[in-house]
C-alpha cells in the first residue's frame, strides 16, 4: 500500500483542498482530485528527507516566546527607524559563524532571523559554517552576532543536536 500511496494524509489533504477550491463534490472533480492526490505524493516522495524531531520541548517553547517577543520589539524598532531620519539608519551585512551542524537547526535559524523585522538571512557559506545576514541597523556588529548566537543558535543547538 505504501508503494502506491506513500503519504496517505497528504493525499487526503490534497483531495480536500481540491474539492474546497472547486466548491463542488461533482464526480468529475472527485476523480480528478483523487488522481492528483495520488500522483503528487508519488512524485514528491523522492524529495523527502528523514524527519528530525526536537529533543527538548521546553526549550522549543522558551525559544518560541523569545522569538515572538523579539518580533514584536523589532517591529517597533523598525517603525522608529523608518519614521525617523534616513541618515540615522546604518544597514550592514554580517557573517555569523555557526556552531550548529544540523540542517534543520540551520534552516530554523535562517527562518527566525528572516522573520524578525530588520534582519534577513541572505546565504550560507559554501562549507555551511557561516550565515550571511543583512541587518537594517547595525551599531555594533560583534554584539549583534553575540545576541543572535545566544538568543537563537544556542537554543537551536540544544533542541536539534
Amino acid at each position: 500500500m505504501r508503494r502506491w500511496l506513500p503519504q496517505p494524509r497528504t493525499s487526503l489533504v490534497l483531495l480536500a483542498v481540491w474539492l474546497a477550491l472547486n466548491n463542488t463534490v461533482h464526480p468529475a472533480h472527485l476523480l480528478l482530485g483523487s488522481l492528483l492526490a495520488g500522483i503528487i505524493p508519488l512524485w514528491t516522495s523522492r524529495f523527502a528527507v528523514s524527519a528530525t524531531y526536537p529533543k527538548q520541548l521546553l526549550t522549543v517553547v522558551v525559544l518560541s516566546v523569545i522569538v515572538l517577543v523579539d518580533i514584536l520589539k523589532s517591529n517597533l524598532d523598525v517603525a522608529r527607524l523608518i519614521l525617523g531620519r534616513e541618515a540615522e539608519i546604518q544597514p550592514d551585512f554580517l557573517w555569523i559563524p555557526l556552531e550548529v551542524t544540523d540542517t534543520y537547526a540551520k534552516t530554523a535559524l535562517a527562518g527566525i532571523i528572516t522573520m524578525t523585522p530588520g534582519t534577513l538571512s541572505v546565504d550560507f557559506s559554501e562549507d555551511g559554517k557561516y550565515l550571511l545576514v543583512h541587518a537594517l541597523h547595525v551599531t555594533d556588529k560583534a554584539q549583534l552576532i553575540k545576541d543572535i548566537k545566544a538568543r537563537y543558535e544556542l537554543p537551536l543547538k540544544e533542541i536539534f543536536e
